[in-house]
């Protein structure tokens, strides 16, 4: 399985927190991760966000269907995205794209990689790819790829 997590591109600092939509700044590094992602998805790509509405623009920025996910909301933990993208028992196949938040993404990502939900911090805009592989026995998570709209534009 292929998880993909990308946080929500720069925000405007206001309330209701959920009402907080995306800076100038913000519209532009969700168009440069989008235009890079969609020449690296595979074209059965699972798109899932949060329902915030920095969330959902940065989704559309891929201009890809996505799914709503209220498990993924801000405040939400590990265990709902774990649980949303069914991994890893969703299958090799797979690729599912999570839209989100910080923490949770930052403790996801410790978790699947290093072994145990940690503080990591994923940068606003950014994607952390990750693979799921059975080596004998044992399951790994692989970090495919860690790439930021600063590095794309």
């Amino acid at each position: 399985m292929n998880l993909i997590l990308w946080r929500h591109a720069e925000a405007e600092d206001t309330t209701p927190d959920m009402k907080r939509v995306l800076t100038k700044r913000g519209v532009k590094e969700a168009a440069l991760m989008a235009d890079w992602l969609r020449e690296q998805l595979p074209p059965d790509v699972r798109v899932i966000s949060s329902p915030a509405d920095r969330a959902r623009q940065t989704a559309q920025a891929l201009t890809l269907d996505f799914e709503i996910v209220k498990g993924l909301s801000p405040g939400k933990g590990v265990e709902d995205l774990l649980a949303a993208v069914d991994w890893p028992e969703a299958g090799n196949d797979h690729t599912v794209l999570v839209v989100g938040h910080q923490p949770t993404l930052g403790q996801t990502a410790a978790l699947l990689i290093g072994g145990a939900e940690a503080p990591w911090s994923v940068k606003k805009g950014a994607v952390w790819w990750i693979s799921n592989r059975v080596r004998g026995e044992e399951a790994q998570a692989v970090l495919r790829v860690v790439m930021s709209p600063d590095r794309l534009g």
